[in-house]
This record gives structure tokens, C-alpha cells and sequence, in this order.
């Protein structure tokens, strides 16, 4: 698996920006350096789902390889980096559904006292917040039309109208999305807290 990164220096949202137009030219040398630029905030993206590192890790470059591969989709209309958040929100939410559908139930009783689970194959479980993923794979089932507004509003506190510009939505539309998506989220994650 290829592995993006490297040492830069901050870019600008401009720089950053032109880079995305030129790596869309097919200039892989801005690839590369954009690839590299934007890899740290990739992966505090996906440790906003993700808190357990390494499985942050897998869905931050599974996100750049997704945005090399994808980046002729970016219209240009808003930042590229709000554009590669989506990607990334995207990419973590995908690593924690196949690592959920890996994870094997398992007897508490079959443990021995000082014999834990390997935190490389639970770690989904133990430091998510699995009421609101579980809250927001219901969601998606439903109604998926709410699902991506409320993630870059309540998740990652984008502004309505960066969402309503990058899900390409009048910004009423958005903003009603949100408040009916937070309306069908609440009573999951009050269940949630019952527990």
C-alpha cells in the first residue's frame, strides 16, 4: 500500500487549493505534495471517529488514496479541504463498518484474568462512540439524505453554508436536513445513555 505523508510546512487554503487544480491536471508531483499537505487534518478527521490510532491510521490513508483517486470529482466551487473532509469523514465511517463486520462476539467468561482482547481487533468497540455510528448507520438506512449534513455540522462544526456549497444545496434545504436528522438522531443516542 502506498503511503502518503512527509514533512511540510503549512499551506495555505489557497495553496492548497491550486495544488488540487494542478494534481486534477494530472501533475503527480502536486499530488504527492498535496497528498502529504493535507494528511494531518485527514487523520484528525478520522480520529473524530476513529479515536483509537492506528485504526485512524488504516481510514486516513484509505481516505488518500480515495482522494487521489477521486480528485477529478472536486468541483473547484468551494476549499478543497472541505471537500477532502467529506472524503475522510467517508473513508472512517467505512473503516469502522468492515472493522464492526470483522469483529468477532466473544464469551467475556473465555478470558482469564490477566488475557484481554487484542485491542488491534476491538478497539472499534472500546473508545468510539458507538451510540452516535450506530446512530448514524440508522440514519443512513432511513434517511439517507441526512446523514452527511448532520456529520459536517454536529460532528466536525462545519458552517451551513460551506455544507450547503459542498452537498450543492440551497442553504434552507441544509439547515432543514440537519434539524430533521438531529430529530431522529436524538431518541438513539438517549437510548444510548440509558444503558
Amino acid at each position: 500500500m502506498t503511503s502518503f505523508g512527509g514533512e511540510n510546512q503549512a499551506l495555505t487554503p489557497d495553496e492548497i487549493d491550486d495544488l488540487a487544480r494542478r494534481a486534477q491536471d494530472g501533475d503527480s508531483g502536486a499530488l504527492e505534495e498535496l497528498l502529504g499537505a493535507i494528511r494531518p487534518r485527514a487523520l484528525n478527521v478520522c480520529r473524530g471517529v476513529l479515536p483509537y490510532t492506528p485504526d485512524a491510521e488504516d481510514a486516513c490513508q484509505e481516505a488518500l488514496i480515495n482522494i487521489a483517486n477521486k480528485i477529478g470529482t472536486w468541483g473547484g466551487r468551494g476549499r478543497f479541504t472541505t471537500w477532502m473532509h467529506v472524503v475522510a469523514v467517508n473513508s472512517a465511517r467505512s473503516t469502522y463498518r468492515r472493522m464492526k463486520n470483522q469483529a468477532i462476539p466473544a464469551d467475556p467468561q473465555s478470558y482469564g484474568v490477566l488475557e484481554r482482547p487484542d485491542p488491534r481487533t476491538t478497539s472499534v468497540i472500546a473508545g468510539t462512540r458507538l451510540d452516535l455510528l450506530e446512530a448514524m448507520e440508522t440514519l443512513e438506512r432511513e434517511h439517507p439524505q441526512f446523514v452527511e449534513p448532520l456529520l459536517l455540522r454536529d460532528v466536525y462544526g462545519l458552517p451551513y453554508d460551506e455544507i450547503a456549497d459542498l452537498v450543492g444545496a440551497p442553504l434552507g434545504t441544509v439547515k432543514a436536513q440537519i434539524h430533521h436528522g438531529r430529530r431522529l438522531t436524538r431518541p438513539m443516542l438517549a437510548a444510548g445513555d440509558d444503558a
